[in-house]
C-alpha cells in the first residue's frame, strides 16, 4: 500500500499597526484596522476567505463525499480561528462538518503561532494547553498529533512531545539530516519510545506550494500526470509520501487562475483510482509502518527559507532585540492580571512579527516581503518596539 499523509496549515496572524512613538502612553489598541495604506486585519482575513479558505474547504469536502479513502489534516491557529468565528463564522461550521466525517484530523501546536518553546518553555506550553482546549471546545476532538510553529524541531522537543504522549510530531525532512536517507518512512525520535516523527517531503511539497506557478521553472507548466509519475517515482524510495503546505498555497499564494484547483482535483482522483494507493491523517500515518530508525535533530530545522534554521526569524539584531525584549516582560506583564494586557502581549508572540524584520536577500528575501504587512522590515521593527514601550508603560501603571 502506497499512502499520501496531507497536512495542510491554517494561520493568520492578527498584525500590528502603524504604531508611531506618539503613541506610546497615549493609545493602547495596537491591532485595530487603523492602516494608512495597507488591508486591515479584517479585509485580510475576508479576501483570503474568499480565495482560499472556501473553495478549497468546498474541494476537500466533495472529495470526502467522492472517495472513502481521501483524508486530511489541518493544524488551525488560535488567531485564525478567533478571527474565523468573527468574521466569518461558516468556515467553523464546515470544518465541524469535515471533523465529523472521521476524514479530517486537527493537530496540536501553540494557539498564538509562537515560538515559545526556544524562549520560554512554561509560556510554550500555557499557548499548547490553551491550543488543545479551544480545538476541544470547538471541534469536540483532542489532538494526537503535534506539529510545532513553522515545523521548528528538534531532540528536545521531542522528547517534551514524548513526554506529553502525542502519537506523533511533524518535521522537515532536510537533507542535511537524512543525510541520503527517504523521507518517505515513519521514524522514531532519538530517545522517544512512543512517538513518531513524520518528515515532510519538502521538494514534492514545494513543487506545489512555490513553485506551480512559477513560469521560469523547468518543469512548469506542472501537470496532475506529471506530478503522478514523480509520486510513484519517489514511492520506490519509501511508501509514505508526507505533503506538507500552507492551507492558502490554493488560492492565495497560487491563485485560480493558475489551474491550482483543477490540479489538485486531478491528482486526488488520480491517485486514488488504484486500490493500492490511500490518503491518511497524521495520526494513521504514524501507524502506517514500522519506524525504519531513530533520527537525531540536536539542531532546530525547520521548514523557512534556504538554511531550514531559525535564521527567518532571529538573522539580525532588530529581531533578536525585538524577541529579548518580549519575552523579557512575561512574567511582569502576568503579574499584573491585567487579561487585556496579557493577550496584547500574547498576540505579540506570533511569529511572523520578528518574520516581517527579516533582511536576507534574494529568493529568500521576496518570501518575507511577500507575508510582511509593512513597506520594510525596518518600519515593522520600529513599530513592534514603540508597542513594547507601550507594554512595558501600562505595567508601571
Amino acid at each position: 500500500m502506497q499512502g499520501i499523509c496531507l497536512y495542510l496549515h491554517m494561520h493568520q496572524p492578527i498584525r500590528y499597526r502603524e504604531y508611531s512613538v506618539f503613541d506610546i502612553a497615549n493609545n493602547h489598541n495596537y491591532f485595530n484596522s487603523e492602516y494608512k495604506s495597507r488591508e486591515s486585519n479584517e479585509q485580510i482575513f475576508k479576501k483570503v476567505a474568499t480565495k482560499s479558505y472556501h473553495p478549497m474547504l468546498n474541494l476537500i469536502e466533495k472529495n470526502i463525499k467522492k472517495y472513502p479513502n481521501f483524508k486530511v489534516s489541518l493544524s488551525i491557529t488560535g488567531t485564525w480561528l478567533e478571527q474565523a468565528k468573527k468574521l466569518d463564522p461558516t468556515l467553523i461550521t464546515q470544518i465541524k462538518r469535515l471533523v465529523k466525517s472521521g476524514r479530517v484530523e486537527i493537530l496540536g501546536e501553540t494557539y498564538y503561532h509562537s515560538l515559545a518553546f526556544f524562549f520560554n518553555r512554561a509560556e510554550f506550553n500555557y499557548q499548547v494547553q490553551k491550543h488543545k482546549e479551544a480545538i476541544e471546545k470547538t471541534f469536540n476532538v483532542t489532538p494526537m498529533v503535534f506539529r510545532n510553529t513553522e515545523l521548528a524541531y528538534n531532540d528536545k522537543i521531542a522528547k517534551w512531545a514524548n513526554t506529553k504522549k502525542y502519537k506523533g510530531i511533524l518535521a522537515e525532512g532536510w537533507d542535511k539530516i537524512l543525510k541520503g536517507n527517504s523521507p518517505n518512512y515513519v521514524y522514531k525520535p532519538v530517545g522517544c519510545a512512543k512517538t513518531r516523527l513524520l518528515l515532510k517531503n519538502y521538494r514534492l511539497s514545494d513543487d506545489i506550494a512555490f513553485r506551480f506557478s512559477d513560469q521560469s521553472w523547468r518543469e512548469w507548466p506542472l501537470t496532475a500526470d506529471k506530478y503522478l509519475k514523480w509520486l510513484q517515482k519517489s514511492c520506490k524510495k519509501g511508501n509514505l509520501i508526507n505533503l506538507f503546505m500552507d492551507f492558502e498555497t490554493f488560492g492565495e499564494h497560487q491563485w485560480k487562475e493558475t489551474g491550482i484547483f483543477d490540479f489538485i482535483n486531478s491528482v486526488i482522483s488520480q491517485w486514488l483510482s488504484e486500490p493500492t494507493r490511500t490518503f491518511l491523517t497524521a495520526s494513521e500515518a504514524c501507524d502506517f509502518m514500522k519506524p525504519v530508525s531513530e533520527i537525531s535533530m540536536p539542531s532546530t530545522v525547520t521548514w523557512a527559507d534556504s538554511e531550514r534554521d531559525l535564521s527567518a526569524w532571529l538573522a539580525n539584531s532588530m529581531q533578536k532585540s525585538a524577541t529579548k525584549y518580549l519575552y523579557s516582560l512575561r512574567n511582569k506583564v502576568l503579574k499584573t492580571k491585567d487579561q487585556n494586557l496579557i493577550r496584547d502581549w500574547r498576540l505579540l508572540t506570533t511569529s511572523d512579527h520578528p518574520y516581517s524584520m527579516c533582511t536576507k536577500y534574494w529568493n529568500d528575501g521576496n518570501v518575507h516581503a511577500y507575508f510582511s504587512a509593512y513597506e520594510s522590515p525596518y518600519e515593522s521593527f520600529i513599530y513592534f518596539m514603540n508597542i513594547l514601550r507601550d507594554i512595558e508603560f501600562r505595567i508601571k501603571k
